[in-house]
């Protein structure tokens, strides 16, 4: 297959020099303290389905993700949250 040729110079890439904010995380900067019997926090946490949303997403610090993540499993176990 013959290669493309075209008379225009190519445009130059311009690189993305946009600056990443870092996110606090909510529960550190309101000093919560995460427990299963908390469904209404828990819930935050959690789509629609039920499933764990990653840290990316709710923007927790790895330890609350943690915590947030085990107490949502407890309280699955004990049908405080579906």
């Amino acid at each position: 297959m013959p290669r493309r040729t075209s008379t225009e110079p190519r445009t130059p890439r311009t690189r993305r020099t946009e600056v990443m904010v870092k996110r606090e995380c909510k529960i550190c900067a309101d000093q919560i303290t995460v427990d299963y019997k908390q469904p209404d926090l828990l819930k935050k946490f959690m789509t629609e389905r039920g499933k764990i949303l990653s840290r990316r997403i709710s923007g927790n610090c790895a330890k609350h993700q943690r915590q947030i993540a085990a107490a949502i499993k407890r309280a699955r176990t004990m049908l405080l949250v579906r």
